[in-house]
């Protein structure tokens, strides 16, 4: 039988290459702070073969995980996951591109990618029987780690800048989770949480510091691949995948990374897609860094209206970095105006993105303007939240709709003559 979890052989530091025992709680390594990811015995499963359930979400990769089932059936916890993979055609013509996707992470229960992080934290914290859950967060990650939490009955405290949009706030207060509003940046809120749980001993599930965020971010290169081998991202060429993603803190295009590397490893991916990472022009220490060469990544002063992605010092830069550099792809800065204009774009195509989310669409079309990419190759660009987590954003990227009097000749004034044409045609 597959085994319900894969074993943890060790501790490995992403900068050192330094190896630690298993141990309930271990976050970044103890001599240079770098990120540490969870050396797996992935043995049973190559002997085994791809033989995974068939439940729709990101618990059909236990096997790959190194958890044991957490049961919860039927409630949002075990939701989290296979998220729908959408054609857009008609933008994928607009860019000249043959084969072009979006995955939708939405759909998601608090609607972002940051579910499947949340949920295999939760699942730990439970695992050792942590008491308390808590990190810092821009919204997002806060709302995915309080609705998870509040799914299993887990007390949670978000800290988050009080600059964060209103509606995820609000997401946090709703799920139940005690909310600390920092008067500062995220990366003070980040320090702050560092300190609390130190203090307090809540198990931190902060981005970059806990090794199983990325666990759960890795399901959705899983996803991808399954994709792959079902042929709908191939669309008859030989050419690798091409994966767009936006870049704050790194941890997501990390996740992916780590996933294809697990899939390489057990010789059931033959070449990993190319990661391409995006990162607002305001808020680019990555970006930096992979135009400079080599691996430092040096703080930045953030402004970007994607507080998503708004970071001075990404915590997962190394990685991140690594993610581009070692899969043939690149990284990309736009400006928050390009953000804005992907925000509607995507509307008009059906899918309405939150403004880190629309980055990645900016950076494909950047990549496209700038020759990087050819109509033949697939391209799949991740969207990793919902408009409505900040509608202040996507009420920027339109114009405001017309105030009119309650009779059709004022109406017929507002309208333009391509539709008033349309709708005689019909």
């Amino acid at each position: 039988m597959i085994p319900l979890m894969a074993r943890v052989l060790a501790y490995r530091c992403s900068l050192c290459a330094g190896e630690y025992e298993p141990a309930d709680v271990f976050y970044t390594c103890p001599r240079d702070g770098g990120n540490v990811e969870a050396v797996l015995d992935l043995e049973p499963l190559r002997k085994r073969g791809p033989r995974f359930g068939r439940e729709p979400s990101l618990w059909r990769y236990l096997p790959l995980l190194p958890l044991a089932d957490p049961g919860a059936e039927g409630t949002s916890f075990r939701a989290p996951g296979w998220t729908p993979l959408y054609r857009l055609p008609r933008l994928g013509e607009r860019l000249g591109l043959q084969s072009f996707w979006l995955k939708d992470e939405s759909t998601n229960p608090t609607a972002s990618f940051k579910d499947r992080a949340s949920a295999v934290v939760v699942a730990r914290a439970l695992e050792i029987g942590a008491g308390v859950v808590a990190a810092a967060s821009t919204g997002n990650a806060g709302a995915a780690l309080a609705g998870m939490a509040a799914a299993r009955g887990v007390p949670a405290v978000i800290f988050a800048p009080r600059t964060a949009p209103p509606a995820k706030i609000a997401q946090l207060l709703i799920y139940g989770a005690r909310v600390v509003l920092v008067d500062g940046s995220y990366d003070q809120a980040f320090k702050l949480s560092l300190e609390a749980c130190r203090r307090y001993g809540w198990y931190c599930r902060n981005t970059g510091v806990n090794p199983f965020t990325l666990e759960g971010k890795k399901t959705a290169a899983f996803e991808i691949w399954e994709h792959i081998r079902e042929g709908r991202l191939a669309h008859g060429t030989e050419r690798p995948l091409s994966v767009f993603v936006s870049v704050g803190d790194g941890n997501i295009i990390s996740g992916l990374h780590r996933g294809f590397k697990d899939l390489l490893s057990l010789g059931w991916l033959e070449r990993s897609p190319r990661l391409f990472g995006v990162q607002a022009e305001g808020s680019a220490a990555v970006a930096a860094a992979f135009r400079r060469g080599g691996e430092e990544i040096l703080p930045v002063r953030a402004r970007t209206l994607a507080d998503s992605i708004c970071v001075d010092l990404p915590r997962d830069g190394v990685r991140a970095l690594r993610a581009a550099v070692q899969t043939g792809g690149a990284y990309l800065t736009v400006s928050d105006g390009q953000i804005l204009a992907a925000i509607a774009e995507l509307g008009r195509a059906g899918i309405f993105a939150e403004p880190a989310a629309a980055a990645a669409y900016a950076g494909l079309e950047a990549a496209c303007r700038q020759g990087m990419l050819s109509g033949e190759d697939p391209v799949l660009v991740l969207s990793t939240g919902s408009g409505l987590k900040d509608v202040q954003a996507a009420r920027r990227a339109v114009a405001e709709a017309p105030v009119s009097e309650p009779s059709l000749e004022a109406i017929e004034k507002l309208l333009p003559g391509e539709l008033k044409r349309r709708m005689r045609d019909d």
